[in-house]
């Protein structure tokens, strides 16, 4: 059911470092909390000389602020060791789709901490970098990603297909500089597209 395959493991941050640049995974499931180098580092160290691979974050427990360095640092996804296996399974799946592998709770808790950080973007950006660059049609998206709608609750929602919803998805990444699904739905509440007390799905 679930084509995954373990190429490699490491046992801290470093190692993980090294094993990505040999193994080239598509993903990376990555530890917080490791000796040497934490994964918080690791990431970030990856993702800027990987900037295609795919990393989520594992913990036992989430802080707000760890939640919020790891979605900063690229991360595209993060997901409690407590999940069970068949949850756990379909999250990472949603990485095919586009989807960012995160508890609704989490979800909610992210843009509480981005909405508190009083930044109109997760990433550093030129201040150019404004809602005005999206089409009309791309700010739907963007609002209802936002509200922890997959990718095919998107495309019922506005009557497209779910290949056009990806389309507009990657359009909105290239327009703000972001790195993945996670940071775009900061980046709307950020933006006031979302405010973090309104109810959603996340």
């Amino acid at each position: 059911m679930h084509d995954i395959d373990v190429v490699g493991t490491a046992s801290d941050g470093l190692e993980a470092v090294a094993q990505a640049r040999r193994l080239r995974p598509d993903v990376v499931l990555m530890d917080v909390h490791m000796p040497n180098c934490d994964g918080l580092e690791a990431t970030r160290l990856l993702k800027d000389e990987m900037p295609d691979v795919q990393i989520v974050m594992l913990t036992m427990a989430a802080d707000d602020e760890t939640l919020f360095t790891a979605i900063k640092n690229g991360a595209s996804g993060y997901l409690l060791k407590n999940l069970q296996a068949p949850q756990f399974l379909e999250m990472l799946a949603g990485l095919e789709r586009g989807e960012a592998p995160m508890t609704r709770d989490l979800a909610a808790r992210l843009m509480r901490e981005f909405a508190q950080q009083a930044r109109p973007s997760p990433e550093p950006a030129p201040q150019s970098d404004t809602p005005d660059q999206l089409t009309e049609r791309q700010l739907e998206v963007l609002q209802l990603m936002a509200q922890g709608k997959t990718n095919q609750e998107i495309g019922d929602a506005l009557y497209i297909t779910e290949r056009t919803v990806k389309y507009h998805t990657r359009e909105i990444l290239q327009k703000l500089h972001l790195r993945n699904r996670a940071q775009m739905v900061a980046y709307a509440v950020g933006a006031g597209l979302l405010q973090a007390g309104a109810p959603s799905q996340c």
